[in-house]
Parts: C-alpha cells; sequence; structure tokens
C-alpha cells in the first residue's frame, strides 16, 4: 500500500508542478513581464489573462520577504513527507491526494522565489501569476495554478478535519507505523 501512495502523492506533486510551470512559462512568453501588454479577456471583464509579479504571500502580503516564504516552503515540504511518511497519513487515500496537490503547490510557488525563472530585477524572486478574475468593480488579485492547487489542498483539508478524520482505519497518529495494525 505505501508504493502506491508514494507514487499518487509523486505523481501529483509532479503534475501540479509541471503543471504551474508550464503554465507560467506559456503565458510569460506569450504576453511578456508586467505592464508590456494589456489582459487579454476569454470571458470579457470576467475571465482573462494579465501577467503579474507577486514579491509577497497571499494576496501580496510580506512584501519583500520572498526569502522568508522561500524557507518556509522548504520546511513546509519537509513537514508534509514527514506526516505523510513518517507518521502515517498515506494510509489515507484523501490525505495522500491533499498533500500531493499541497506539495505540487509549494513546488511551483518556491521555484519562482528561487529564481530559477531568472526575471530581471526587479521581478527576481517574484512569484510569477497570470489568472485574472473580475466581477464588476472587483478585480481578484492575480494567481496561478500553484496557489489554485494550494488552495483545493487546504479545501480538501478542512473538509478531511471536518467530516473525514475519524472514518474507521483512518486514523493518523505519530506512534502509527505504515503498514501496522491499529492499536487497541
Amino acid at each position: 500500500m505505501i508504493l502506491s501512495r508514494i507514487l499518487v502523492f509523486s505523481l501529483l506533486a509532479t503534475l501540479g508542478t509541471g503543471l504551474d510551470l508550464l503554465t507560467k512559462d506559456r503565458i510569460f512568453a506569450f504576453k511578456g513581464l508586467p505592464g508590456e501588454q494589456p489582459p487579454s479577456w476569454w470571458i470579457e471583464n470576467y475571465f482573462g489573462i494579465e501577467t503579474a509579479v507577486n514579491q509577497g504571500a497571499v494576496f501580496g502580503l510580506g512584501q519583500g520577504y520572498g526569502w522568508l516564504f522561500a524557507i518556509v516552503s522548504i520546511a513546509a515540504i519537509l513537514g508534509l513527507a514527514s506526516w505523510l511518511f513518517l507518521y502515517s497519513a498515506c494510509r489515507s487515500l484523501w490525505l495522500t491526494v491533499t498533500l500531493g496537490l499541497v506539495t505540487g503547490g509549494i513546488l511551483g510557488n518556491l521555484y519562482d522565489r528561487l529564481n530559477l525563472h531568472r526575471l530581471p530585477v526587479p521581478f527576481a524572486g517574484g512569484v510569477r501569476d497570470w489568472i485574472l478574475l473580475r466581477y464588476g468593480q472587483y478585480t481578484w488579485p492575480n494567481f496561478n495554478i500553484a496557489d489554485s492547487l494550494l488552495v483545493a489542498g487546504a479545501i480538501m483539508l478542512a473538509v478531511y478535519s471536518l467530516f473525514l478524520a475519524d472514518a474507521p482505519g483512518d486514523s493518523v497518529g505519530p506512534g502509527d507505523v505504515a503498514g501496522s495494525a491499529p492499536k487497541q
């Protein structure tokens, strides 16, 4: 069972990261750096593409602390992997999928924070965003596939915590070992 969960986790994390980086590369190659072209609307004034670079975290908070968010991202990946495989969260397929999505999102944005995409100053170390949503006068801050994976994972984790954590055979604790019999 643990090998299949490692495969599920790795596949989701890899596909999520790959899709995020591919879309960022394509959109930025097509639209250029922020401000170089106006937004392209797929659904006029509701859904479009516009390049942006976020030097902070959620909704642009913490501008200029990208290095701190990179450190937190690395710690989060280590924590998620520990929870999944050392503390047996992988016994739950729901948690395996959830943490695979979250890891894909973390890795996609970490790639940008480490400036592996080589954006020029003043954008270096910022996260590339491109999805644009608007409703009336309200425009949602631009985001990307990695952000979507993180939000989906957070929602799935909340659902798990509220409704699924007490499911039979799905308890996960620090004393549990993958493949071991449940404690009585």
